[in-house]
């Protein structure tokens, strides 16, 4: 964390964020909620916030961004460029994960997948926007990584999405107990 951390602002942006989250899946048009679930879902349930899951990571750029394939809950298979390496302490032990850039998107792509996945989390893993650009993130040392904000992709709420399924270079070997929890209501 950063020395200009303010917790009780971290706070109440979280909150914040979760409720709106919640009311957008409870009642938007695009909410990847079923809308015969709708009536009936009364909140995403969530970690307690904990700045512990709150890093800055210092940002290694690659000089010839690669391209991966993902697979997909459906099946398929999307290429992503990598294109940087974030690296940071978590649990008291050095960790990174990859960036990826995705087709046509304005940010930065992170997913990721720990052992709370199929458990409490999300089977496939979690995802991270990483809120910057790409010619953003490479113009930039470090970048606050906040896994208090972690979602599952919107295909844990309906099998008529595909997304991408985080691949093994993202997996961390640590419990990441922050952001969503797996829906059980659904």
């Amino acid at each position: 964390m950063t020395d200009d951390f303010d917790a009780d602002a971290w706070h109440e942006a979280l909150d914040r964020h979760r409720r709106e989250k919640d009311a957008f899946l409870a009642d938007h048009d695009q909410s990847p909620i079923p809308p015969d679930e709708r009536a009936g879902f009364a909140g995403l349930d969530y970690y307690p916030p904990d700045p512990a899951f709150r890093v800055t990571a210092r940002i290694d750029r690659s000089d010839a961004p690669r391209s991966v394939r993902m697979e997909t809950t459906r099946g398929r298979t999307v290429t992503d460029r990598r294109v940087a390496t974030l690296r940071f302490d978590l649990a008291g032990a050095a960790r990174s994960l990859p960036v990826y850039h995705e087709e046509g998107q304005q940010e930065l792509f992170l997913p990721f997948s720990d052992p709370t996945n199929g458990t409490e989390t999300y089977e496939h893993g979690r995802y991270l926007d990483v809120g910057v650009a790409p010619d953003e993130l490479l113009a930039r040392e470090t970048l606050v990584v906040d896994f208090n904000l972690a979602y599952a992709p919107f295909c844990a709420y309906s099998d008529t999405y595909d997304c991408p399924i985080p691949p093994a270079e993202t997996h961390l070997d640590v419990p990441v107990e922050a952001g969503e929890k797996r829906r059980e209501d659904g």
